[in-house]
């Protein structure tokens, strides 16, 4: 890996280890949080689609 992919992999794993505690704080109900990690997963393959798509 080179470090143009090393920096923002170490930003991205930042920013989750900062979003994840809150985000299972605040979704305590099992019903409410996979809701929730459908929603964003949805959410994060259609930016991986779009993007792979723009920049193939």
């Amino acid at each position: 890996m080179e470090l143009e992919q090393i920096v923002p992999a170490i930003f991205l794993i930042a920013v989750l280890i900062l979003v994840i505690p809150g985000f299972l704080r605040s979704n305590s109900e099992s019903k409410s949080l996979f809701k929730n990690l459908f929603i964003w997963s949805i959410i994060i393959i259609s930016i991986v689609i779009v993007s792979y798509s723009i920049f193939k």
